[in-house]
């Protein structure tokens, strides 16, 4: 059933805290620090010239990839548009492979390829990493659909922006998957803001779950800003899923706390609002629980800090000392068949 709601920001009536063990907190936390202080470390290199192209930071939207991680296993599949740095991460990539490739070195886990639109990670079950805008939405659709026929219990996570599903490849993907009962769970990360534009600008419909209905596809609006809805709702998705029952639709209202992209200045919200979301920031709503539960002291925080931030420094160190892919590297991931002819010389 869709949740009906007019605010901004998603309800739920699960309650915080519940059912979660330290182990998974002290988790959620330093995964969604280690991805926020690596973005943060990113966008100061791009202001550097360290980091060419686009760059789009995940910055505010940690608990969409650290909830879903603790809700899935490790043969589950992931695939994402292009703010995609934070899912290799959450997914236990180390960050000195997602550096490097954003620095167009050899060593990055696309071979420096791919720069910061185009992660993959076959060890990971990671697809991208995908510059065109809802490109990614039938290939998540496709992954699911190669599960299923093999006959194995995978579920394909697929990631989109809210401005994605007015492409059609989005209705046409939600079809098949509910007509074919694909085992594949569709992820709306609604930041608010296409690019620049408001859902409501271009939208009749601003609780985009509904759009499911059209499929009788099951969907829910979760809140994103918070680990525990994320991961409350990715596990009852995966459940059915896994069941045979097919796709589910999943809203979640997030938020960014940087531009949509680093030449973007956000002139189109206000600072009240911006405020406003940090008030929810999903690490420091982490960290309250395990503060008030005692799950750290100060001194273990400070260590998982020290840690993440030791881990941002190596990846850098690493990007740096890394070499550019050699020319000849052109010609090599085009083709499956090596001795394809338009390459040879």
């Amino acid at each position: 059933m869709a949740t009906k709601t007019t605010t901004k920001k998603a309800k739920t009536s699960a309650k915080k805290g519940e059912k979660f063990d330290k182990a998974t907190y002290l988790k959620w936390y330093e995964s969604m620090l280690l991805m926020r202080k690596f973005e943060e470390k990113a966008g100061q290199l791009y202001i550097q010239q360290k980091i060419r192209g686009f760059c789009h930071l995940y910055i505010g939207q940690e608990a969409l990839v650290a909830g879903a991680v603790s809700a899935t296993k490790p043969t589950d599949n992931y695939i994402t548009a292009y703010r995609d740095h934070a899912h290799p991460i959450g997914l236990g990539m180390d960050p000195k492979y997602v550096m490097a490739e954003l620095y167009g070195k050899e060593t990055g886990c696309t071979k420096g390829k791919g720069g910061s639109m185009h992660m993959f990670s076959k060890e990971l079950n990671f697809f991208g990493g995908h510059g065109i805008v809802g490109g990614q939405i039938p290939m998540g659709a496709g992954i699911a659909f190669a599960d299923k026929y093999r006959g194995n219990d995978n579920v394909t996570l697929c990631y989109m922006g809210d401005g994605a599903v007015r492409q059609g490849a989005f209705h046409e993907a939600l079809n098949m998957a509910m007509f074919w009962k694909l085992p594949v769970i569709f992820i709306i990360e609604n930041n608010n803001y296409a690019m620049g534009t408001a859902v409501d600008r271009v939208s009749n419909v601003t609780n985009l779950n509904v759009m499911a209905e059209g499929y009788e596809m099951p969907n829910e609006q979760v809140d994103g800003m918070a680990c525990e809805p994320v991961h409350n709702a990715i596990e009852r998705a995966v459940t059915r899923a896994r069941k045979g029952d097919g796709p589910t639709l999943l809203e979640m209202r997030t938020y960014r706390y940087k531009g949509h992209s680093m030449s973007d200045p956000a002139k189109y919200r206000t600072k009240e609002e911006l405020e406003d979301y940090k008030t929810l920031d999903p690490i420091e709503s982490a960290l309250r629980v395990i503060k008030k539960n005692k799950y750290a002291t100060d001194s273990e925080l400070k260590d998982i800090q020290d840690k993440v931030k030791a881990q941002v420094q190596e990846s850098i160190n690493f990007a740096e000392e890394s070499a550019y892919p050699d020319a000849s590297e052109l010609y090599t991931d085009v083709y499956v068949q090596e001795d394809y002819p338009y390459i040879k010389d």
